[in-house]
């Protein structure tokens, strides 16, 4: 006989993945932010070398005619407007030094008379500079500042990463709100603190619980405490289930559920109700232990029972999505017939063996206990 694993993860990593895709989203925005920031500094730095080297050539060639005549200074100054990256120019005599801005004050300080270019995060370090070869003037020199900045750009971009990170933000908070208002209508008693049976009992098991006791002794057909038929009557409806199965030559399937950290009676309740939802056999679903259900299923193999227990487990995650653990803790373990006569005790011992293994096994929640029909007429026939 072999034991076969069933990983019901995968589907409840949604989240996770979403979360992940917006951690990439908001790394590539501030990456791709960040690299064409160095590349407008960089094409600014050719830029500013380029209009340097213009403006050196200008003031050489007005310098020659007349230096710091009105033409000359006229010459400088619309230059230095047409710059898109030259701040400041400052311009030395044999006598003094001259300074032109684009902006008063932004880029040149006076000291003892002296023009200096001050210091900013905005301007690169390297100050241009050229000796004018202007013939009978000695020490006749250019000096500039640039900035690093093109603020147009600079703006462009920080706009469009902002729009990025915006995205990966929508999508996160969207991908919230959808999980949130499916889960609110698909389990509207969730929402409002209350179960199905606090608003409308059905009378019949009504009557059934209210002639239950509080000793351990099943009275009724369903337990009060979940609603769910009583655990002494599993084998008996087993053994019955089989039978009919065998005499039809159908198979069955028997589900043992464990819920490992269940917080309280309360929630154990509401667990019990969506399995009756869900597998919609209430005559054929038990109480399994302190904190576990039984369902059989007539007429269903392992190769529809696992599925069927797989998005049973995603529907619990779904239900209770703030479970201090997955689904409580979910363990399930299932048999079948699988074209075999045995009792219910030994279908029972061979899911409870699965459910054991699924308890103890860190990558799946759920494991089915298959067996080889042959091999097991031939133990059979060998005990007797």
């Amino acid at each position: 006989m072999e034991t076969k694993k069933i990983n019901s993860h995968n589907s409840s990593n949604v989240p996770s993945i979403i979360a992940a895709i917006c951690i990439v989203i908001y790394v590539l925005a501030l990456v791709q932010g960040a690299f064409r920031i160095y590349l407008s500094i960089d094409e600014r730095k050719l830029t500013a070398e380029q209009e340097f080297s213009n403006l050196a050539d200008l003031a050489l060639s007005a310098g020659i005619q007349g230096f710091m005549d009105e033409r000359f200074v006229q010459t400088i100054n619309n230059a230095l407007a047409s710059s898109k990256s030259i701040e400041a120019v400052i311009i030395t005599g044999p006598d003094n030094s001259y300074a032109f801005e684009k902006q008063s004050g932004r880029a040149v300080s006076w000291i003892n008379n002296t023009p200096r270019f001050i210091n900013r995060f905005t301007f690169f370090n390297q100050i241009h500079y050229r000796p004018l070869a202007i013939a009978d003037m000695r020490n006749a020199n250019i000096k500039a500042v640039a900035g690093a900045l093109d603020y147009g750009n600079f703006v462009k971009i920080l706009k469009e990463t902002l729009l990025i990170i915006l995205f990966g933000f929508a999508l996160s908070f969207f991908t919230m709100l959808i999980r949130l208002l499916l889960g609110r209508k698909e389990n509207p008693e969730l929402v409002s603190g209350r179960t199905p049976d606090t608003e409308k009992r059905i009378s019949g098991e009504s009557q059934e619980d209210d002639t239950a006791a509080s000793g351990s002794n099943p009275k009724g057909l369903y337990s009060p405490r979940s609603g769910l038929g009583w655990e002494e009557y599993i084998n008996d409806r087993l053994d019955s289930e089989l039978h009919r199965c065998s005499s039809s030559e159908k198979d069955l399937a028997f589900i043992a559920l464990e819920f490992t950290d269940m917080p309280e009676e309360r929630i154990f309740k509401q667990t019990a109700q969506e399995t009756i939802k869900f597998f919609a056999s209430k005559d054929l679903i038990f109480e399994y232990g302190e904190s576990g259900i039984a369902v059989i299923l007539p007429g269903t193999g392992l190769d529809a029972a696992i599925p069927k227990s797989e998005k049973f487990y995603q529907r619990i995650l779904d239900r209770f999505p703030n479970s201090y653990t997955p689904a409580f803790g979910l363990s399930i373990g299932l048999s079948s017939r699988s074209g075999r006569l045995l009792t219910s005790e030994r279908l029972m011992l061979e899911a409870s063996q699965a459910l054991k293994k699924a308890k103890n096994d860190l990558k799946t929640s759920i494991i089915a206990f298959k067996s080889d029909p042959e091999k097991y007429r031939a133990f059979i026939a060998s005990q007797s």
